[in-house]
Order: C-alpha cells, then structure tokens, then sequence
C-alpha cells in the first residue's frame, strides 16, 4: 500500500503541470526555429527559466520534466517506423523514448535526495550542487550511444555562450539565488554573456550545396532510380555551367553499391574532370555495407565511410542475440552497416574537408582536433515532416560555435545551407 501511495503522488496533476511547463519553456527554443522565429532575447529567458526552475523542484517533478522533453525533443524518432509499415510502434517508440529521459532527470534528483539525506545534517545547498552537476554532466550521458541532449543548445541562439565553462556560469548563478534567495547572484550569468554575432556570412561562389527532394518510400525504387540519377545529373551539369569548382549532394542521393555500379562511375568520372562531386552512395567492400561519401576530383575517386552510426537506424546497440532478433522481427532480417574505424579528412583544391555523413556531424566526435571546415550530407526523409531538421541545425550551429568549424550540409527532403561562427546561411 506504501509503494502504491508513493507512485500514485508522481501523478499529481499538480507534479504533472510543473514538469510539463518545464519541459515546454526548456524546449521552446526548437519550435521557435522550426516556426522561422529567431528571438536570441527570448531564447535567453526561456532557457534561464527553465533551469531556475527546474533546480527548484523535487525529485517527482525532475522525471515529468524529463518525460516531457524526451517527447518535446525526440519525438519525431518514431517517425520512422512508418517507412517500415509499423504504424503501431510509433506511440510506443515515444513512450519509451520518454521514459528512459524522465528516468535520467530522475536519477539526478534521486542522488541529490539520498546525499543530503545522510545524517548527521541537512544541507540545501548540497542537494541543489548535484543537481548543478547533473546537468553540466547530461551532454555527456548518451542513451544507445544518441547524444542529442544537451542542455546548453538552449543558449545556441542567445545571448548567452555554450561551451560548458559558460554552462557552468548560469547554473552557478542559478543555484546561489535559489539557495541565498537573493537575486543578486544572478550578476555570475553575465560572466556567459556573448554578444550575438550579426555578421551575415555568404557560401563561397565556386561552391554548390544541393538540397533534393527525393520521399524515402521512392528512394529505393529502382524502377524510379532512371529518373532521379538523370535529375541529379543535371544539377551537376548545370554547376559546370554556372563555373563552380565543387559541387556538394545528399546522403546516399545514388542509394546504389556505387563501387559495383559501373556505368554511374564512369558519368560521375567524366563529369569530374571539370568539377569536383561530393556525393553519397553505398560501398560494399565484400562482406559488409557501408553509408558513405564518394568524393570524385580530376585525380581519381575517394571513399569515406561512415564512422558513426545511427543507434537502430544503421546499427543496433543491444547485444547480439537481441540484435539478432531486433533486425529479423523488424527489419526484415536486413545486415547492419558497417562502420569505419577511422575519420576522414580530404582535400580538394587545397581545402581540407572533414567527411560527415547526417547523424555523425551533431556528434562530438567528428570535431577532434578542430575541423576547420567539414562537409556533411544528410538524408531527412525519415523525420519529415518534424522539427528533426530545426534540432539538426542548432547542433550544427553549437559545433561551429564550440570548434569553430565551417559547414557545408547538403540535405535530402529539408533545407541546405553553411553554418559558419554559429551563424546559418541557407541556399
């Protein structure tokens, strides 16, 4: 009867309420961008709010507001089934999704209770630090190897920095007002002031970023794939004529073995004498697949796969013998991708690319040793439409920031554009 009472109180209409108004400010700076809305002013408080109130609440609160964000957030994950003709896993995908973030949120606020509980005395303040540390320490907890949570992408497009030391400011600040109750200590959040950077960048002229229009159930339609590969043909014809020196196409836009597909090789080849393709395709290396990035110049061809890999989507991160039964019951049975162990950095016409495919370009990873320009092709017919493309562009925007990298990302089914200083510049 105990235990009962003690679930039954997580289900407080009034603990619901202030978990979901948490989770909505917390995640407001995404439908914003999704809606075309910039507001760094807004932005700003949302994102200060959300953590001054958070920081306030109790464990019960903690999971709702993770609940709610693993839904505000991530929703759009489900989406993908449908292309799979399981409509039925989409609520339970956002179900589970939910549940394992409101079980994070949870544990923080759990640790923090249980510390501060241990006699001989009580400390407040000691319980509000862990739960600082908590949320200095999500960015680097990623479930299934998905790290897309991070709370600083609330500031990306704000007055205020991202890199953790910055973080570190707000959430100081924060705790010492809550704790002393005196907003005077809100003065340490202008220590993470940065002024908005108003500079308008332009994509190099001699560059082509191509974003196509190719829906996900038509991709893989080989009675379709005349049509489309003359369609991407001529956007590389018409970059000939229009004198570009480097022409940049989605993720897998040749969904093809492209290493066993001669004749594409040899137009592609041809075609780079006079311009240089970055492209994705497949590559089969004889035993396994690979999602990669074919990168053809007047010297020859180049082949970058993949290095990480989309957790479920590419490559399953359960154990093999429930990996095994994942991929035949859902999957058809389908062979995972195989993933490169190593980066890749190209250069074309002096210029060193970092190779990027979707999913590893919003990775910490894929910026060691600061890239200074990277070149990522995306496929977003999977999640459209969604606020999957929005969520994207502000990890982007984070990493540029964060590393200084210039982008250059070529899409499928959403928008293309550069992310130079934190800044976008679309086609």
């Amino acid at each position: 009867m105990s235990n009962f009472f003690k679930m039954s109180q997580y289900f407080n209409t009034f603990v619901l309420t202030r978990g979901f108004l948490i989770a909505l400010l917390g995640s407001l700076f995404i439908y914003l961008d999704a809606w075309g809305i910039s507001s760094p002013a807004l932005n700003t408080v949302c994102g200060i709010t959300t953590l001054y109130f958070l920081l306030k609440e109790e464990q019960k609160v903690w999971f709702w507001a993770g609940f709610f964000i693993g839904i505000f957030w991530f929703w759009w994950i489900s989406l993908s089934f449908k292309h799979y003709g399981m409509i039925w896993a989409i609520p339970l995908s956002i179900l589970i999704v939910s549940l394992i973030y409101g079980l994070l949120f949870w544990s923080i606020a759990f640790i923090a209770n249980k510390i501060t509980a241990m006699p001989p005395v009580y400390y407040p303040i000691l319980s509000l630090a862990i739960k600082a540390f908590g949320l200095l320490g999500l960015s680097y907890i990623h479930p299934f190897g998905f790290d897309w949570l991070k709370p600083e992408l609330m500031f990306t497009n704000s007055y205020l920095g991202i890199q953790k030391w910055q973080f570190a400011f707000i959430v100081l600040s924060l705790m010492l007002t809550i704790a002393k109750k005196h907003p005077a200590y809100l003065f340490f959040i202008l220590f993470s002031y940065q002024p908005d950077n108003h500079l308008s960048h332009h994509i190099p002229s001699d560059i082509q970023i191509t974003h196509t229009q190719v829906h996900v159930g038509d991709k893989w339609k080989e009675t379709l794939h005349p049509r489309q590969f003359k369609a991407f043909f001529t956007l590389i014809d018409e970059a000939i004529h229009a004198k570009k020196s480097l022409i940049i196409l989605p993720e897998s836009v040749f969904p093809v073995f492209l290493n066993h597909s001669p004749d594409l090789l040899e137009e592609l080849k041809k075609r780079a004498q006079k311009i240089n393709i970055v492209t994705g395709a497949l590559y089969w290396d004889g035993k396994v697949p690979h999602n990669s990035a074919y990168i053809f110049t007047k010297n020859g061809v180049q082949i970058a796969n993949k290095v990480l890999l989309v957790p479920f989507g590419e490559s399953n991160p359960l154990p093999d013998f429930l990996s095994n039964w994942v991929n035949e019951v859902f999957y058809d049975g389908a062979v995972d991708y195989q993933a490169s162990k190593e980066m890749t950095d190209y250069i074309i016409q002096n210029n060193t690319y970092r190779n990027a495919i979707c999913f590893e370009a919003t990775s910490e990873k894929l910026y060691e040793g600061n890239p200074k320009q990277m070149i990522v092709l995306s496929n977003n017919g999977w999640f459209v439409p969604s606020i999957e493309p929005s969520l994207q562009k502000i990890l982007l925007q984070y990493y540029s920031k964060k590393y200084g990298t210039t982008i250059y990302h070529s899409v499928n089914m959403s928008n293309a554009y550069m992310v130079k200083e934190g800044r976008v510049t679309e086609i």
